[in-house]
């Protein structure tokens, strides 16, 4: 083994943190295992194929990777391409190891060939959350096979190399593996558009000199300053941005190579945080700085752990460039990411549970995939709603927010005070009723920035999330909450209603306590409703009304008859109920009435209009009227829960003239469980009538259901809402 070149480089790598001689005889007889069970295989390059598993081990030597995932890096391909068993491996090396082996062996053979494949991209995101060793693994197994990509043929080149864009850098880079996803990033991007990597590359060497001269002027002249003002302990280097960073700036901002501001960059080591803030005031105070662009990583860690402070300044010679000011701690970090907080270290007791727990204590985003794995099957999502929700409230989440207490929190770009909501809490998503952004009230749908101080105000009476939040939320997280909540809620509130409407009926009829299970059965078990709960559920739903229920029961009257009694028992209801269900905050028996000219119902987001000896007058926020209104005497309303009301509002409908129109119109309003309290039809010329129908329901969502049951009807032209 000594004359091994490959064993004797690999030894070498991990010998300045590996001294144990148990760990190097286990590492030694891994490697001899996969020599030779993998003798006589080559790689496409031609080299030996134990070639790529050692090298894979020597990446995550880079991480000071403990000697377990050594030992499965280098076994890593052996049960997939030998005859070497799973079983063989736990026997020979235990039964960690063959754990990781048998997870990367599976994540091996899935293929990416597209972004749609959210199968595969689920097994992997779940594979990560099962043990996080097994993804580094797989990402130094592909940032090695990037290394030897040429001598495989184009099209898998475009292929791998479009996976690695898509799936194994995004991972890098959320586990602050910064150079490993810069390395994955320029190498896929030679294959993907080679015409685009090749014109940056020559972008930057053609002025490689004239910037390297630019950056060692300036480092030159900051180690001056730094002496004149007794600062010895740094270190000061320059460096420009990877390639892909440049041509991501270059397309997706439309930004010319000269105009990149942070392409050139001095990175200043110091030996304390007090000397970074320090640091920053030496070079504020001797180069100009350039506004909007300071940002103090080091008081608000990005989520990957790393800390910096960033600053873009301009030179007397009009040179820019970004200055980045860390401690040595902070840039083992920004170089090896969370590797950098759980590197091996010998006579300290390791275990996968204890690094698992280590890696969601230090990043947030990790304890998030952890709960969404766990929540996964209750919420019964999908794999392409999971992966949905990983790849947008996870990877591409980079607006940093925070609550009052100075917690960040981390939403997706475009994310609301819906998404900060349901991220703090489902049941604060649930009962929120308002948001404040660094104290100023704020409409739901307001877009937070970075920095945005946000405090959600909530109502243990709040009626819940409406079908609006879900064109409002931005995070897959708040989105699915907000569908489970309106699924169950619409069930038990369409069977509560089912029967309200039934009971209601019978009641007027005196017919109540008549109908049984075995009744429901004789007469609807045709249409599959077996038992009262499935009656009232139909009833609820529409597609049973309450007249079809008393035609079986009391066939003798007639429909005129039907529908003149619920017009009458309509009108009483209105003119008995004065309880308007809105809610003022801070205000316990306010005065306050439901403005005539836009009906608000439940649903409807809702304003307060202080008038002038009048109390409050609620307006639905898509009136006329309102956006007439001061706004300084405008105030925040909302509905109530458990309204035990129902809401006039008026429906216009626009038809033929064909007789029996407004007879089905008011049946078909009927079989959806709305009452009807006036009902005005004109004819406006000899082919089309106008009915206006005032009808009292719960909320919005009836409405909704009402009107698009009416546009079925034949011959109607359209149904809407009718503002006076």
């Amino acid at each position: 083994m000594m004359n091994d070149a490959l064993y004797k480089a690999l030894i070498k790598d991990i010998s300045h943190y590996i001294k144990s001689e148990s760990n190097i005889n286990l590492i030694t007889k891994a490697y001899i295992v996969a020599k030779e069970k993998h003798l006589g295989q080559m790689r496409k390059s031609g080299e030996p194929y134990i070639t790529h598993p050692t090298a894979v081990a020597r990446i995550l030597a880079e991480l000071e990777a403990g000697p377990q995932t050594l030992v499965a890096a280098l076994l890593h391909d052996t049960v997939e391409d030998t005859d070497y068993t799973l079983e063989g491996i736990e026997k020979d090396f235990g039964k960690d190891v063959a754990s990781l082996v048998d997870a990367v062996t599976k994540l091996s053979k899935l293929q990416f060939k597209n972004s749609l494949q959210t199968d595969n991209q689920q097994k992997m995101l779940l594979a990560m959350a099962k043990d996080i060793r097994v993804i580094l693994i797989k990402i130094a197994d592909r940032l090695q096979n990037m290394r030897t990509l040429d001598s495989m043929a184009p099209d898998r080149q475009i292929a791998i190399s479009k996976e690695t864009l898509d799936i194994y850098a995004p991972i890098a880079h959320r586990l602050g593996l910064f150079r490993w996803k810069a390395e994955l990033e320029d190498r896929a991007l030679r294959y993907v558009h080679p015409a685009m990597y090749y014109k940056v590359s020559n972008l930057v060497k053609a002025k490689k000199v004239e910037r390297e001269s630019n950056i060692n002027n300036v480092i030159d002249y900051i180690k001056e300053l730094f002496k004149e003002s007794d600062l010895t302990n740094f270190e000061i280097k320059g460096r420009i941005k990877n390639i892909y960073s440049i041509y991501k700036k270059m397309t997706k901002d439309m930004r010319d190579f000269e105009d990149i501001y942070d392409l050139l960059a001095v990175r200043i080591i110091v030996d304390k945080v007090e000397t970074c803030y320090q640091s920053l005031g030496i070079i504020h105070a001797h180069f100009t700085p350039i506004p909007k662009r300071f940002k103090d990583y080091i008081a608000v860690p990005k989520p990957n752990l790393y800390q910096s402070l960033h600053t873009t300044v301009l030179h007397s010679d009009g040179t820019l460039f970004e200055v980045q000011i860390r401690t040595k701690e902070m840039d083992k970090v920004a170089e090896d990411g969370i590797a950098a907080h759980w590197a091996y270290k010998e006579n300290k007791v390791y275990s996968k549970e204890k690094e698992q727990f280590e890696m969601m204590s230090r990043l947030k985003w990790y304890a998030d995939l952890l709960r969404m794995t766990e929540d996964k099957d209750d919420q019964g999502e999908n794999s392409e709603e999971f992966v949905e929700t990983v790849k947008t409230d996870i990877f591409s989440a980079n607006v940093y927010v925070f609550t009052p207490k100075g917690e960040v929190v981390e939403i997706p770009s475009g994310g609301t005070p819906i998404d900060f909501a349901y991220k703090i809490h489902t049941d604060v998503g649930h009962k929120m009723v308002g948001a404040t952004v660094n104290n100023r009230i704020v409409t739901l749908d307001y877009e937070l920035q970075t920095g945005d101080v946000v405090a959600i105000k909530t109502n243990k009476n709040s009626s819940g999330p409406s079908e609006d939040w879900l064109k409002i939320a931005k995070s897959a997280h708040a989105r699915h909450k907000i569908k489970g909540f309106i699924n169950k809620s619409n069930y038990e509130y369409t069977l509560a209603n089912g029967k309200e409407l039934l009971d209601k009926e019978l009641l007027m009829n005196k017919k109540e306590d008549v109908i049984t299970d075995e009744w429901v059965r004789q007469n609807f078990e045709k249409i599959s409703i077996t038992n009262l709960q499935d009656l009232y559920l139909e009833i609820g739903k529409g597609n049973v009304s309450t007249k079809t229920v008393l035609n079986k029961l009391m066939p003798e009257i007639s429909k005129e008859q039907l529908i003149q009694r619920q017009i009458e028992r309509t009108q009483r209801q209105l003119t008995a109920t004065s309880d308007t269900g809105v809610i003022i905050e801070g205000l316990t028996t306010p005065q306050i009435k439901l403005a005539n000219c836009c009906t608000p119902i439940p649903g409807d987001s809702i304003s307060g209009y202080v008038t002038k000896g009048s109390g409050i007058v609620v307006h639905a926020q898509h009136c006329i009227n309102l956006q007439q209104y001061d706004k300084n005497r405008l105030i925040p309303a909302y509905w109530g829960t458990n309204i035990n009301r129902k809401y006039a509002t008026w429906i216009k409908i626009k038809g033929t003239t064909r007789n029996g129109l407004l007879t089905e119109i008011i049946q078909t309003a009927n079989s959806s469980g709305i009452a009807i309290a006036e009902v005005s039809a004109i004819t406006s010329h000899e082919l089309e009538s106008i009915i206006k129908l005032k009808v009292t329901l719960k909320e919005k969502r009836e409405l909704d259901l009402l009107i698009l049951n009416i546009q079925k009807v034949p011959q109607v032209y359209y149904v809407e809402r009718e503002i006076i």
